[in-house]
């Protein structure tokens, strides 16, 4: 249902605690009607969101940067979606991420791992997946190293460290979303492996300008301060119980 039924709803409580004299309600009422609504603002999801995916940018002069491979962390896959290739597609997260892997292969000539396995029972297998869509898009068989174990993004860290030591690599270029980064760049850290990341899939734009509409309460909105939210609770659980 639309957001705004709720800020209406909320409202109307907050409104009729008042006419009553039940003010504690009225507080509390009023207090949870003013922060879904900010949570549900355009305005404030870009800004909320925006500081999180412009806290690492991609490198001026990647060709500079001395990197030696491509890391691409997954963002889901679907089993039994159709795809050019058949059964088993990224989803648009995902696609985004291999997409510039792609581009940056084309760019820098670098080899590309692609890390993460079948989450659910209904996930495709993310990582072949993903290893197939590269060779569909020019990247050489054996250009592409495949991980296809790992369920989160503390075993995307572990099981790509594991690779980058067997095959001797030392600089790798990280890729994943702009609100994903920050704890992809953390977990990578804790394995030792000194990233040089690389963000994508931005879903917010560079500079945030006020504008009327964008203080309707939205879906999308309330969606992407969601991710916010998750994403610090995450960092949060990563940073104090070690998981």
């Amino acid at each position: 249902m639309p957001p705004g039924i709720f800020v209406i709803l909320f409202f109307a409580v907050t409104f009729y605690s008042v006419r009553k004299k039940f003010f504690g309600a009225a507080i509390f009422s009023g207090t949870v009607t003013l922060i879904f609504w900010l949570l549900c603002t355009g305005f404030f999801a870009e800004k909320f969101v925006g500081s999180f995916e412009r806290e690492f940018l991609p490198p001026e002069k990647i060709e500079e940067s001395g990197a030696d491979i491509i890391i691409v962390l997954g963002g889901g896959a679907g089993a039994n979606i159709p795809d050019v290739d058949g059964q088993g597609a990224l989803y648009s997260s995902s696609a985004y991420r291999i997409l510039t892997a792609a581009r940056l292969h084309k760019k820098l000539n670098l080899p590309v791992l692609v890390s993460g396995g079948k989450v659910y029972e209904d996930s495709g297998d993310e990582a072949k997946i993903s290893a197939e869509v590269l060779k569909s898009l020019g990247v050489p068989d054996e250009k592409i190293f495949v991980e296809p174990e790992s369920l989160t993004t503390t075993q995307n860290a572990i099981y790509s460290a594991e690779i980058l030591r067997e095959k001797n690599f030392r600089k790798p270029i990280l890729v994943t979303s702009a609100f994903h980064i920050k704890r992809a760049v953390e977990n990578f850290s804790r394995q030792n492996v000194e990233v040089i990341p690389f963000p994508t899939d931005y879903m917010t734009p560079g500079e945030t300008k006020f504008n009327l509409m964008k203080l309707c309460p939205d879906a999308g909105a309330l969606w992407l301060n969601v991710i916010f939210i998750r994403e610090n609770f995450r960092l949060f659980v990563m940073n104090f119980f070690g998981i």
